[in-house]
């Protein structure tokens, strides 16, 4: 008698699995994740997808019509949510420890998914995934962001009017700059240099 143990080991090796509904969807959309990260964008095909979830073609086209459907979902589903800002008792502290959380979304799967999208899909892809990426990615880093800023004027530390769209945007700005163009992994050295040479001396109350 051949033991399930013996059965799955004789399983060819990319072989369809019999899974079902949420599971079989969890499959695909993390496999979309994967061929984001490892073939970008333009690389990324269904075929690709069902092979990396190890199901059927057919299985993807009849959750997904469209590549952009897919990856939108996986995206939705796979971005993680960053917390309350920190508050460690200084502005430089938190902004500090904001731009770790931001490097680690960055750096995940889904992050690194996300920027392959963002640098290679067309302008008619990248409307479709507009509203996704202001509502899970940039709405939300603004708001921890501000979050920090404001509190550092509580404690007069920060100029009053340093709670600028600009100003916010400088931190993400630089982080996918450098990341893409430059090839930088923000080192924890990296992070505190744009903190301690770009932020602090814009943000500091009683600049002139």
């Amino acid at each position: 008698m051949v033991t399930s143990r013996s059965t799955a080991a004789a399983r060819p090796e990319g072989s369809a699995l019999r899974r079902r509904g949420p599971v079989l969807e969890r499959a695909i959309l993390e496999a979309t994740l994967e061929q984001l990260g490892s073939v970008g964008w333009n690389g990324l095909t269904m075929e690709g997808v069902a092979l990396g979830a190890r199901t059927g073609k057919a299985a993807v086209y009849r959750r997904w019509p469209s590549k952009e459907d897919l990856v939108a979902d996986a995206l939705r589903a796979g971005l993680p949510t960053l917390d309350e800002a920190p508050d460690r008792g200084s502005v430089r502290e938190d902004l500090y420890v904001l731009c770790l959380r931001v490097r680690d979304v960055m750096f995940s799967r889904p992050g690194s998914a996300l920027r392959a999208v963002l640098h290679e899909c067309d302008a008619d892809s990248a409307e479709r995934f507009h509203e996704l990426i202001v509502k899970g990615v940039t709405e939300p880093s603004n708001r921890l962001f501000r979050d920090v800023l404001i509190r550092g004027i509580e404690r007069g530390e920060v100029r009053a009017d340093a709670v600028d769209g600009l100003v916010l945007d400088v931190i993400p700005a630089l982080m996918m700059y450098r990341s893409k163009v430059c090839k930088s992994e923000w080192t924890d050295r990296e992070i505190a240099d744009v903190i301690d040479r770009v932020m602090v001396p814009l943000i500091r109350a009683g600049r002139g």
